[in-house]
């Protein structure tokens, strides 16, 4: 891993075969909006909308011939990913103990069996995220946009678009969006910036107070809650 690790991956993808820059603009504005449309209109009453999304995106990488290493999703780079990862691994862990020695009863809640479970859904369900921004959305935006910076914002936007109206999530995925977007352009792989992603999202909706984080929901679920 010694090579593999130094090396740095942010460069533009070879383009698809026929593939102009307008198209993939196009493409990623369409699939991004479907995603916001699902989040606000289509999830309750077709919430099964979402398979045919992913398989578009899935034979999107098909066209353009995404390997699964360019996708973040072999062995490859994992340990640079984590290492890159580790300080903000470290704040957050840091974090939740500290509020773990002030509530203990959070604490105890937290070390249970059902709290386990709960976050290995939870993680799932941020791979799915880390797939969707940074194997299907930074792999495209690196088509068309040459600045790897500049990318990273753009991740981080439209990685916080996703989360409006949540205030506490849009602003802790506006800035991690850009981290993520950052490590994972030099260290492609999904899963060390996953599991940050998923004990990061414990933490914040454990410390968050329910008036303003809302059970962590998102779109119009964010107004339907109602904390007890």
């Amino acid at each position: 891993m010694g090579a593999a690790g130094s090396k740095v991956y942010d460069r533009r993808p070879e383009a698809g075969p026929g593939i102009s820059s307008a198209v993939t603009v196009s493409e990623i504005l369409a699939v991004y909006a479907a995603i916001l449309l699902y989040i606000w209109r289509w999830q309750d009453a077709h919430p099964f909308l979402w398979v045919p999304l992913l398989a578009a995106v899935l034979f999107s990488q098909w066209l353009y011939g995404d390997t699964l290493e360019e996708r973040g999703l072999t062995a490859r780079e994992f340990r640079a990913c984590a290492r890159a990862i580790l300080p903000v691994l470290l704040v957050v862990v840091a974090a939740g103990v500290l509020y773990g020695l002030w509530a203990r009863e959070v604490a105890v809640q937290l070390a249970s069996p059902r709290a386990a479970l709960m976050f290995v859904g939870y993680f799932i369900w941020c791979s799915l995220q880390q797939y969707l921004t940074q194997s299907y959305f930074h792999r495209r935006l690196m088509r068309v946009v040459q600045s790897a910076h500049l990318r990273s914002f753009v991740i981080g936007l439209l990685f916080a678009g996703a989360h409006i109206p949540n205030p506490v999530l849009m602003a802790a995925t506006f800035a991690g969006g850009i981290v993520f977007a950052e490590i994972f352009s030099r260290h492609p792989n999904i899963w060390p910036l996953a599991f940050v992603q998923a004990l990061a999202g414990f933490v914040i909706g454990t410390l968050s107070p329910p008036w303003i984080i809302h059970g962590m929901r998102v779109g119009p679920g964010y107004f339907l809650f109602h904390p007890h």
